[in-house]
Formats: C-alpha cells, structure tokens, sequence
C-alpha cells in the first residue's frame, strides 16, 4: 500500500514458498479476524434488531424497510465497483488509487444529489410522506461512503483485516446505541435511518484515521478506461443482487402495505443477513488472497473447496435447524405480535442455505477477471427471481417467499456447477466435499424433530423449549460432524497451526472435469 504521495507500483506477491506461507498466514489471520468480529457484530445485530421490534410497531419497522430499499445502494454506488479493480489487479500505480479515489468522490455527489431529488417521487410512489425526509437523509451516504471506499479497497488489498475489522465493531457499536435509543425515545422508524447514518459516518471517518494513503490530484482518463470492462461488469452484478434483494420490499409496500412489510423486513434481517454476514466476510479475505494466485488455477480450486467446506460446517446445521425450531424461535424472541413471521423465516432460511453456499463463486469469478461470466448468471438469477415473486405475490408475503425459494433452488446450484467446470473441479468431488456435513446435518435434524414431538406434551415457556432444542442439535451435530466429516476438523487445526512452523500445508489436487 502506498504511503505518501509518491508513485508505488508494487505488484502482489508471487507463489513461491515463502509466498505461499505468508499468504497461508495471511488468510488465517484475516477469517480469524473475521470470524470473532462477525460474530460479535451479528449477535449485536440481531439483539438490536430483536431489541427494536419489540418497541416499534411492524408498520413503523415496515415504513423504515421501505427506505432502506434506498441505502441498499448505497456501496454499489459509492465506487463503482472500482474498489475490486483495485483488489484484483495485479500492479497498481498511486496514479491508479488516486484516480479510482476522484471518480468514487464524484459519483457520491451525483447519486446524493439524484436522491435528494428523487425523495419526494419515491415516497409518492409509496403513499408514505414520512419517507421523503428519510429518504433525503440517506441520500447524504452515498458522499460520505464514497470518501472511504478507495482506503478501504487498499486495506483490503493488503489483506488488512484486523484494521478493517476493528472499524466495523466500533461504527456497529454505534450504530446499535443509537438504534435503541432512538427507539426508547419515541422516535419510531427514523431509529432505524439515524442507526444507518451513524453507522456509515463512523465507518468513513475509522478508514481514513486507519490508513496512511491520501489522495493527490492525480486522475487519469486512460487508467480510468482499463478498468472499465472489469469495474462495469461488476457493477451491473451487484446492481442486479441489490435489486434481487429490495424488489420484494418495494413491491410487497405497494401492494401488501408497511405492515406486511414490517413482518417480511424482520424476517428477511433474523435470517438472511446474518448468515449473509458470516459468509461474506470468508469472500473478502478470499478474494485478494485467490487475486494473488490468480495464474494458479489448481491452488485457487483448492481455496475454494475448502472454504464452501467450511462454511457449510456453520450455514448447514444453524439454516436447517432454524426451519425446524422456526415457531419456537418466534415466540420466545420476537413475541406474539409477529407470529406471522414464522413460515417466512424457514422460507427465508432455505434461500440463505442455497445463496450462502455459492457466496465464493463471484469472488472466484472475480479473481480470474470472467467478470463477464459472472454478470450473465446474475441476470439469470436476477429473472428467475423476478418470476418468483411475480407469482407468489398471490399469496401474500409467505407466497413471495416461496418464489424466491424455488428461484433459488433452480439457479443456485447451476451456478455452482459453473464455478466447479471453471476451477476444472468435478460436480461429484464437490459433493463429496459436503457429503459428511449434510449426513451430520441430517442427524442433528432427526434428533430434533424427535425431541420437539417428545416436548410437546411438555408445558415450557417458549425460551426453556428454543434452548433445549438448541442444546439437542449441537449435542448431536458436533459428534456426528468429527464422525462423518472429519476434514473439516483438520482444516480448523491446518488453520490454527503457525504457517511457518514446519512445512505449509498441501494443496489438494482435483480432479479434471469432463
């Protein structure tokens, strides 16, 4: 990373011994970073989240989802997309910082700019006034997100995660006092906008104290059109997930109204992005590390299996565990007043299993610079999730739901197909990857089930039942998982081992596809 104002073209490192260990060392440094913060940050979430619910109404809860369909964009917008080009590309010049720097700067004064104006029609389209002055607030984080993105990108580049880390619980520290001070104080869904503003001033103020790059005057057309083809790419696929994630919102306000909306919001933030959370973070330490070893397609396959591996260790028994203790879950947190949410959440939990799954694919996307590939299958998924709500809308929020599951179910594991055909792995061997986490999963479900039979003619309070069918499944799972699934076992100790102690840890050789 630059420090000062002079030229740096440094390139990332090579893959020779001592830069596989450093860069074994390096990720392990970034998901352990990752991993205790996003915990932190997700339990917090989740118990502000909890927290709020239960002092707003869900038509207030509903009225605030409606304008944060419009903060959805926000880091879309906030770089372009130029913050990747900067991870992925192999050298980068101050000239190529400072440009990518300028161009985020200018495009959060146009977007601030467009949401102020576009405020009053958005909230007309709604039947909402109150969503006119928040949407306006919001708008004022493009700009502020956009002075950070560029330090942020080069934190990220430099494999940075404690720093990066570090920020991100301070600014969701803040985020949750003001969240629920808000709410105590009467202030209904402007809670939830003022949480967001605050979150993302603390967040950009963090970056540019943590990093020693600053911009100069430097910008240049002609660095500007080589990222081009990488940056528009990227940019129309994020554009498409973000759409993909707030169409339900605006059309179930319209249609449905704020407080059917509040319930699918709720149900949406317990599910969805928590787990979206523990994924894609693994994503971001992945990406620049799989950026360096971009030429060494047997290495980045290796990164990739282990990782899904990984993950579907965490997202496979709390996602299927969560479908099944869905009613419990809901009266002993959310209370009676959402019981409404309960087929949405284990809907919504189905859709997390099979997005959460595939989070590595546009990042190996990414690194090999098949951005273009990457964008056709979101339009795909995009289209098919379209169809989906279209259809489900018939039958309320627990139809929309539905669609999107199907939708996921269709295009989710084609998508994994793809990513394995490109990686030259196998479709079987990435099965077999997972067989032991799903055979796990399996037993700790049956356990489950089992045990809420037997309890039903047991008189528990809703919290006692949701712990000791908790306590059953981990019970279960975690002997079933060293049984069955004993590698990944030996990833976590491969993990936890000193890179440099010894000899680095084999690459796996995978297998051709057809």
């Amino acid at each position: 990373m630059a420090r000062g104002r002079h030229d740096d073209s440094r390139s990332t490192p090579g893959t020779g011994p001592d830069d596989v260990r450093d860069l074994q060392r390096l990720i392990v440094r970034g998901v352990t970073w990752k991993g205790l913060s996003q915990l932190a940050i997700q339990l917090t979430r989740m118990a502000v989240a909890v927290a709020v619910a239960r002092i707003l109404a869900p038509e207030e809860y509903g009225v605030a989802g409606m304008a944060l369909v419009f903060s959805g964009f926000v880091l879309i917008f906030a770089d372009l997309a130029l913050g990747q080009a900067l991870v992925q590309r192999r050298t980068l010049t101050h000239e190529d910082k400072a440009t990518a720097f300028w161009t985020s700067v200018a495009a959060g004064v146009v977007f601030t700019a467009a949401g102020i104006a576009a405020a009053g029609p958005i909230a007309g389209f709604f039947g909402e006034p109150r969503l006119e002055a928040m949407i306006a607030a919001l708008s004022l984080t493009f700009l502020v997100a956009a002075v950070g993105t560029t330090q942020s990108a080069l934190l990220v580049r430099e494999m940075e995660f404690k720093t990066l880390e570090l920020r991100e619980l301070i600014a969701t520290g803040v985020s949750a006092a003001v969240a629920v001070s808000g709410a105590l104080a009467g202030l209904g869904a402007w809670a939830i906008v003022a949480a967001q503003l605050a979150a993302t001033a603390t967040t950009t103020t963090l970056v540019w104290i943590s990093s020693p790059w600053r911009p100069s005057r430097a910008f240049s057309t002609a660095t500007l059109r080589r990222f081009v083809p990488f940056t528009a790419n990227v940019l129309g696929t994020q554009l498409l997930v973000q759409l993909r994630t707030a169409t339900p919102n605006v059309v179930i306000g319209r249609a449905l109204g704020a407080s059917a909306l509040g319930t699918y919001v709720l149900a949406y933030n317990v599910v969805l992005v928590p787990f979206n959370r523990i994924a894609v973070p693994v994503a971001q330490v992945l990406f620049p590390a799989m950026s360096r070893v971009q030429e060494d397609r047997v290495r980045l396959a290796a990164y990739w299996r282990r990782s899904v591996r990984m993950l579907a260790a965490v997202v496979m028994p709390a996602l299927v565990g969560l479908i099944v203790v869905a009613p419990e879950f809901v009266a002993a947190t959310l209370g009676p007043d959402w019981s409404g949410a309960t087929q949405v959440i284990r809907l919504l939990a189905l859709v997390g299993l099979l997005q959460t799954m595939q989070v590595l694919n546009p990042m190996v996307l990414q690194a090999l610079d098949r951005t273009g590939l990457l964008l056709r299958w979101s339009l795909l998924s995009f289209a098919a999730a379209i169809i989906g709500l279209g259809v489900g809308l018939e039958w309320g929020i627990v139809g929309v739901a539905a669609g999107f599951a199907i939708a996921a179910a269709l295009t989710e594991p084609a998508f994994a197909w793809a990513t394995a055909r490109l990686l030259q792995v196998r479709a079987v061997n990435l099965l077999g990857d997972l067989a032991g986490v799903a055979q796990a999963t399996a037993a700790m479900t049956a356990a489950v089930v089992l045990c809420r039979v037997a309890l039903d003619d047991v008189g528990l309070p809703p919290v006692a039942r949701l712990l000791m069918l908790v306590a059953v499944g981990a019970a279960v799972y975690l002997p079933c998982l060293t049984w069955r699934a004993p590698e990944v076992l030996r990833d976590v100790r491969s993990a936890r081992r000193r890179p440099d102690a010894g000899q680095p840890a084999t690459t796996e050789r995978v297998a051709p596809s057809a």
